[in-house]
């Protein structure tokens, strides 16, 4: 198995790339922020832009969140590519990305979860590959820290989804738990799609 396949290996270095750009270059030297260029705002306000739907999944608000999101997708993505090929994965990729930032601008539209200044990270990407992963390989033995005993891959990503729920319903930090479930439902819709009409042909019987 390759270590680095392509998809995975080029979406590293992208994000990486724009963090670093994110913290050399000035503001004066954009007249504003390459986040803010980036980032996915509220669809009301005036600095939305229909682009920051797919743009917001490449910036991020500082180190550990690159770190924790690269190292995701890094240790779920490089074996999801393997499995299902580079352009299926990266299809599923961007859906789970683009799933989880319409996901929020609609349930703060409709004023289901209060309106964000903005949003930014690859984290609903790398909920959608928590998913695929858990769905491909249930039973795999998954450690958490600091959790003593192995847990399966099913169990963790279910615990993961309702942790995000309730954060989410409870508003609990500056996070945008929706999103992340977001990219979790349109993760899954695209499976079952792809099942239904026998395009899952590569490694769905892998455990």
């Amino acid at each position: 198995m390759k270590n680095f396949p392509p998809v995975v290996k080029n979406l590293l270095i992208i994000n990486c790339l724009v963090f670093f750009a994110e913290w050399i270059l000035p503001q004066t030297a954009l007249k504003f922020p390459l986040e803010g260029w980036m980032a996915l705002y509220y669809a009301g306000s005036p600095l939305f832009r229909l682009w920051q739907l797919f743009t917001y999944m490449f910036a991020h608000a500082g180190f550990d969140h690159l770190f924790f999101n690269m190292f995701a997708l890094w240790m779920f993505g490089r074996i999801l590519e393997n499995v299902w090929g580079s352009r299926r994965f990266l299809l599923y990729y961007m859906v789970c990305g683009f799933g989880a930032g319409l996901t929020q601008e609609l349930l703060q539209f409709v004023g289901v979860i209060p309106q964000m200044q903005s949003v930014v990270g690859a984290s609903g990407a790398v909920y959608g590959l928590l998913l695929a992963f858990a769905m491909l390989f249930p039973n795999m033995p998954m450690y958490i820290i600091p959790i003593p005993v192995p847990i399966k891959a099913k169990w963790m990503v279910i615990g993961y989804t309702v942790i995000e729920l309730l954060e989410g319903i409870f508003n609990f930090g500056n996070v945008a738990h929706f999103a992340h479930l977001g990219g979790m439902v349109f993760g899954l819709a695209l499976i079952l799609y792809w099942r239904k009409n026998n395009k899952d042909t590569n490694g769905w019987n892998y455990r």
